[in-house]
């Protein structure tokens, strides 16, 4: 599905990433985790194209990712940032419909699949009517989310899609967000500073240190045999999150 194949990325002479080779099957959640200034969003800017590698190659549904390819692959992937990054001046439904509007969808169809996905993700039917700024945190994510899913994507690609919320919310969007993957078995690629938040949605995590990966594998590797002393001192520094999992609520 997602392949990244030795790549490196630097800045001013400093190495970003770092000869990373990354493979994530279809159906799968791959969740990257690091320290600030690890590489984590340079990575999944590079998986659709919003940046390029200075060396190796991004292939997606086995088509290389390029300045050339770039823009349509891009439409095969759903892209949810951290706060959402909706247009603040259109209403939410707006928001939504401006990309399939933009690709000659007709009114009918926009508004079927956007039904659709309001049930899928719980968002009141009302809420569309709103401007961003007049939106919840947890509502602005959930119609980000929508706007994400609405090309009917097969790659979503996360980047701290809920590290801006307060913690209940953050909660609930969560067994949401993984409801939601299992309903759709979509691929996913997601970042995340929060190990707890990794260990409950991926099938496997890649912690990166220095642009480099320092281990990768189930949550269970990491915490029984971590690959260095990094490794170990990262998962201490979660304190108990690591051991106490986020759950769904009940």
């Amino acid at each position: 599905m997602l392949k990244l194949s030795r790549i490196t990325k630097s800045y001013a002479g400093v190495i970003v990433l770092r000869d990373i080779d990354l493979s994530i099957p279809r159906g799968r959640v791959m969740v990257v985790i690091g320290a600030s200034g690890s590489g984590k969003s340079t990575l999944i800017r590079m998986a659709n194209g919003l940046i390029l590698p200075d060396r190796g190659t991004v292939e997606f549904m086995g088509e290389q990712v390029t300045a050339a390819t770039a823009l349509a692959l891009r439409r095969r992937m759903g892209y949810l940032i951290q706060e959402g990054g909706l247009f603040p001046h259109l209403t939410a439904h707006d928001n939504v419909a401006l990309m399939p509007s933009r690709l000659g969808w007709s009114l009918d169809r926009i508004d079927t699949r956007l039904f659709e996905l309001l049930d899928l993700v719980r968002l009141p039917k009302a809420a569309l009517a709103r401007y961003p700024s007049q939106l919840s945190g947890g509502e602005r994510q959930r119609v980000a989310l929508i706007r994400a899913l609405m090309l009917d994507p097969e790659l979503l690609l996360l980047d701290e899609p809920l590290g801006a919320l307060d913690p209940l919310i953050r909660y609930e969007l969560q067994a949401d967000l993984k409801a939601l993957f299992a309903s759709l078995g979509k691929t996913v690629l997601m970042v995340t500073h929060d190990l707890g938040e990794a260990g409950f949605f991926a099938d496997e995590i890649v912690l990166l240190h220095q642009g480099a990966i320092a281990q990768q594998g189930p949550m269970a590797a990491l915490l029984e045999a971590p690959a260095s002393p990094y490794v170990a001192r990262f998962v201490r520094a979660q304190r108990g999150l690591a051991g106490s999992l986020v759950r769904p609520p009940p």
